[in-house]
């Protein structure tokens, strides 16, 4: 691993998978969304976009069909 950067709180690691690690200044690895907010400050990650949900016409015509009738 390859150190990144150090500031007061914590220390940024990349690994040889270019993934990257966090380690807290008490000495534990940082993990979930306290780490991915940190790498988000620091803009070494962007979070992908959230997929558009799309309404199927078909749903919505069969249920008027059944309603008519």
């Amino acid at each position: 691993m390859q150190k990144i950067k150090k500031t007061a709180e914590y220390t940024l690691f990349q690994k040889n998978s270019g993934h990257y690690a966090v380690k807290g200044k008490n000495g534990k690895w940082i993990n979930a969304e306290e780490k991915q907010g940190i790498l988000l400050a620091e803009q070494l990650i962007t979070l992908p976009r959230p997929k558009a949900v799309s309404v199927e016409p078909e749903a919505e015509s069969s249920e008027a069909d059944s309603a008519t009738a």
